[in-house]
């Protein structure tokens, strides 16, 4: 069996220096590092444009020249992405092919004629069937999508086969949601674990397919980055990019897509709604923030001063243009950093929230449009407006005891783990789950993170007591049946 992992690392444009300085100590340091001391361990590593400029920005220039040697030494593959993490399939095609485009130029000129990649990682595996159409049309070889984009009609992924996305030409890999969810969970916590887990299929033809962030390895899970080097130790199994899986699996069969993002649970598919984390027509800050997002773009791209044959023009050109021009480019390239899905994501309550993250990227595309040359007053007001009722939404929210409610008995990884079995589980799934917990929460205790720490303490809580609910729900049901 051959593995191929991709590790997807990114941070919000506005993200601060010390913040920045504790995720590359903790973990893009230490896994470029390990990578150096495990010259047979190979990756796909998807870096956003955004986390580029910081490196940039803050002179990381260590991590950009880790990043260039382990390309040269062809132990890392990059690939393309949004620049901004935007949430492609709720953005217009437009906005689609600008952060692609923003993405592919601004980590082009940071890492030279290194960065040439041929596939192409969709923020938070966000995708539908005109997003996969951008992707081919733009000349991309391969995508990475989620499992639970694969039609189920289709029966099971075979992983000795390649599929061929129809009517495009793109090649489709979907990530292994199981075995990748064991790993970013700390469920294996040796690389020998790891190859047990596996071993029914080491001696197989196939290829395994795993994705996940980054900043898990080291940052989210103090330690857990170990576990990668571990692995990239042993000779039972071999690690290649995953634009190499063509070169050895050549058996073609076309499959179409199921819109679906890496977050997706099985209910919001049978719902038809795979975007539920990021817009929920039921969430009425979601539906705000879209109002506002959809308003600032239709005026910024619509002004009579855009200018053509963006994005990112040099100084010499952009010296060239009007003092006009040069404001709308100033507020272009607001807007596009403000585009980050991270806003909607933590409006969802499902499981995460913060006023905080929700009221910059209000604050974020508002100003956006304060900065466009001869915009119109009602149009400013309008946006304030707009601001002005998402902030105000969302403390209602949070005072009203809505969030609350929404993120009671919610928890990504049990629910990940538990989501499709029915109510009467065995409880003992959740153990697995809050051992692993409690293991973080102390880590980060111990290295004096009290907050970081508290939040593990409540989500160990919630779980608690979703278990009990459980347990009690087994012994009605026994009780009823006697």
């Amino acid at each position: 069996m051959i593995w191929a992992n991709l590790l997807h690392i990114y941070q919000p444009p506005t993200q601060t220096e010390s913040i920045l300085k504790t995720v590359s100590n903790e973990s893009y340091r230490k896994i470029l590092k390990g990578l150096k001391e495990n010259p047979n361990g190979k990756i796909t590593l998807n870096i956003n444009a955004s986390l580029s400029n910081l490196f940039v920005k803050y002179k990381y220039k260590d991590i950009i020249d880790d990043i260039k040697f382990l390309l040269d030494r062809g132990q890392i593959e990059l690939t393309d992405s949004a620049a901004y993490h935007a949430f492609l399939p709720l953005l217009p095609k437009t906005e689609i092919i600008r952060q692609i485009k923003l993405n592919h130029t601004i980590n082009k000129r940071i890492f030279g004629d290194r960065y040439d990649p041929k596939g192409f990682f969709p923020p938070e595996l966000g995708v539908s069937s005109e997003v996969i159409k951008i992707i081919s049309d733009l000349g991309y070889k391969w995508v990475l999508l989620d499992e639970l984009a694969f039609p189920a009609q289709e029966g099971n992924i075979q992983y000795d086969k390649i599929y061929k996305i129809k009517d495009t030409n793109l090649i489709g890999y979907f990530r292994e949601r199981e075995i990748s969810f064991k790993i970013l969970s700390a469920q294996l916590e040796s690389g020998n674990i790891f190859l047990s887990e596996i071993k029914d299929r080491l001696d197989k033809n196939q290829y395994m397919l795993t994705a996940m962030d980054g900043e898990t390895f080291g940052h989210h899970r103090l330690g857990l980055e170990l576990l990668l080097f571990d692995i990239y130790k042993s000779n039972k199994l071999k690690t290649i990019p995953y634009g190499n899986i063509d070169q050895i699996f050549t058996e073609t069969k076309e499959v179409n897509i199921v819109p679906s993002t890496w977050a997706l649970l099985p209910t919001e598919l049978l719902k038809k709604q795979p975007y539920e984390r990021w817009y929920n027509s039921e969430n009425t800050v979601n539906v705000l923030q879209w109002e506002l997002t959809r308003f600032a773009i239709e005026h910024v791209e619509g002004s009579k001063f855009k200018v053509r044959n963006d994005p990112l023009l040099t100084n010499e050109d952009r010296n060239k243009l009007s003092n006009s021009d040069k404001q709308w480019l100033k507020s272009r390239y607001m807007l596009d950093r403000a585009l980050h899905s991270d806003q909607y994501w933590w409006a969802s309550a499902r499981p995460w929230w913060s006023i905080d993250m929700i009221e910059r990227g209000a604050y974020e595309l508002q100003e956006s449009l304060l900065y466009l040359p001869g915009i119109d007053k009602k149009v400013i007001d309008k946006a304030k407006n707009l601001y002005r009722d998402i902030v105000l939404e969302s403390f209602r929210w949070q005072r009203e005891g809505i969030v609350d409610a929404m993120v009671e008995g919610f928890d990504e990884e049990a629910t990940e783990r538990i989501e499709t079995k029915s109510l009467d589980s065995d409880p003992k799934e959740y153990d697995k789950v809050i051992s692993h917990l409690e293991k973080q929460m102390l880590e980060a205790a111990s290295k004096l993170e009290f907050k970081r720490a508290s939040e593990f303490r409540k989500r160990i809580e919630s779980l608690r007591e979703k278990q009990q609910e459980i347990v009690e729900h087994i012994r009605l049901s026994g009780n009823k049946q006697s």
